[in-house]
């Protein structure tokens, strides 16, 4: 097969984003800039006409101005993002066919559930106990549903057997509009709320509705993976701001700034936040919204643990400051219910509606698209947020979150070379190690490392896009007795570990 021209890549592209010349001279400008080249009306249409090929430098700006890689535009047979040639699928050596995973999974993690959390399925197979502190699902760790949840849903699942609206049950979203009203969430109306198997399935949505290969668009770090995964596979670019440690892990205001380009569309915000437990203080959410109005970013706002917040913290929803931009609010009953595996989430879209108004459309598609979420789920959504909130024992002096908040916080802090900033909501702490001191450059390995010699499963910091190898995410949600011996292997693992 001859091999494609740059004119015909060029048209491509343009077709594929639905650009035109003067869109591409406009959006070349800052790359070309860098390098002194200034791209015009007559270069592009002498590209795009095939009379003249560009030269290897305006190669390169048009190929960031694009998003593409250098050598599909210069029509070499391979990726157009990444540059990487094709593989096609190989035979074996028996004769058969054998795929390989799309590249669009090449830069996406998910270590909450990744190649640790493999090797400890396999230890557990081999007949090994491990103590899991890994991941944040309360069932298992002997928290149970409110028994009305759990009675509504068995006398209402005859009801359930068909298809809801795609947005969700009419009562569930009532439910949920009156709860946004108490969060004083402006401008939502039942037709702004959407029910999710889970928050997760929404995020994905919305990601996949806004983005565009090459849409930036502002995560924290640390951050929750989904949000970093799902950007990455609807095609943007994830630019991570800074929580900063040593201001009990508030966003970094400046360096949020610095971040902001022109391709920038929408920031997130994980309040309270997986994996550190920050809460948010109004005046840090009033810094985000005067970065996002300057700049008229949507902001997404994941807020699932809202309701275990403790220490007498409150929790403020953004999407209340912020009554001109275009805000989604997300939440579920996961963990305010300890009831992840029935998948009851929602979003509630607020505010400037007007300025999102073909957004909304690309929601209601892929909502469409999708039938509906779990409707016996939905079922129990009224209850839930209405009835009584078993989970407020469980946070305050004397619950099982708060005194095993407390006991994680001391116990961490008590390792030499570990220090821990203590959790104000949810039910993760993520601490600290002295790289130096315990010679680590890779925490994956540190927690290989640990897995194999202790039997206790954690996950390392970079699984939650945070760039040094410095730090780990623990689950407190087993009962004392059972973080005391984690905690007390910990302990012994660190007075020897050097990693080699």
């Amino acid at each position: 097969m001859a091999k494609a021209t740059v004119s015909q890549r060029l048209k491509e592209i343009m077709e594929l984003k639905g650009l035109k010349q003067v869109d591409i001279i406009k959006m070349s400008e800052p790359y070309g800039k860098e390098v002194g080249i200034k791209l015009g009306k007559s270069h592009i249409s002498q590209y795009i006409s095939g009379k003249t090929e560009p030269r290897i430098d305006v190669i390169a700006v048009l190929a960031k101005t694009l998003d593409v890689s250098e050598l599909w535009l210069m029509g070499e047979d391979v990726d157009m993002k990444s540059g990487k040639k094709y593989m096609p699928d190989t035979i074996g050596e028996n004769g058969m066919r054998e795929f390989k995973k799309s590249t669009k999974l090449d830069n996406v993690l998910y270590d909450v559930r990744g190649p640790v959390v493999d090797e400890a399925a396999r230890m557990e197979e081999a007949g090994m106990h491990i103590l899991k502190l890994n991941i944040g699902n309360p069932a298992p760790f002997g928290f149970r549903a409110p028994e009305e949840v759990i009675y509504d849903m068995r006398q209402q699942l005859t009801d359930c057997e068909g298809y809801s609206d795609s947005r969700g049950l009419f009562a569930a979203r009532k439910a949920i509009m009156q709860y946004a009203q108490i969060k004083h969430i402006p401008n939502v109306a039942i037709s702004d709320i959407y029910t999710g198997n889970g928050v997760s399935e929404l995020i994905n949505l919305c990601m996949q509705a806004l983005l565009n290969d090459g849409d930036e668009i502002l995560i924290p770090s640390p951050d929750y993976p989904l949000w970093t995964a799902t950007a990455t596979l609807a095609g943007g670019k994830a630019v991570h701001y800074i929580c900063d440690e040593s201001a009990d892990w508030y966003p970094d205001i400046e360096d949020i700034k610095k971040k902001v380009t022109d391709r920038t569309k929408a920031i997130v915000i994980i309040n309270p936040n997986n994996p550190t437990g920050a809460v948010y203080p109004k005046e840090v959410l009033e810094e985000i919204v005067k970065v996002a109005r300057e700049h008229q970013l949507i902001i997404f706002s994941d807020e699932i643990y809202d309701r275990l917040c403790m220490d007498g913290e409150e929790h403020c929803s953004i999407a209340s400051l912020a009554p001109d931009l275009f805000c989604v609010t997300f939440s579920g009953l996961s963990k305010s219910h300890m009831i992840a595996g029935f998948r009851v989430g929602w979003m509630i879209l607020s505010g400037n509606k007007a300025m999102a108004k073909d957004y909304m459309a690309g929601i209601n598609m892929l909502s469409n698209m999708r039938l509906c979420s779990n409707v016996p789920a939905q079922s129990i959504v009224q209850t839930a947020l209405w009835g009584y909130q078993s989970v407020n024992n469980y946070i305050q002096p004397g619950g099982r979150i708060y005194e095993q908040r407390e006991f994680i916080y001391k116990a961490l802090n008590d390792i030499p070379g570990i220090s821990a900033v203590k959790p104000k909501a949810a039910f993760y702490i993520f601490p600290k190690i002295d790289i130096k001191k315990f010679n680590i450059y890779n925490d994956e390995k540190f927690a290989f490392d640990f897995l194999k010699e202790k039997k206790v499963l954690i996950v390392p910091g970079s699984g939650f896009n945070w760039a040094e190898p410095d730090h780990f995410r623990v689950v407190y949600l087993p009962r004392i007795e059972v973080l005391d011996e984690s905690m007390k292997n910990m302990a012994d693992f660190f007075a020897h570990y050097q990693q080699k």
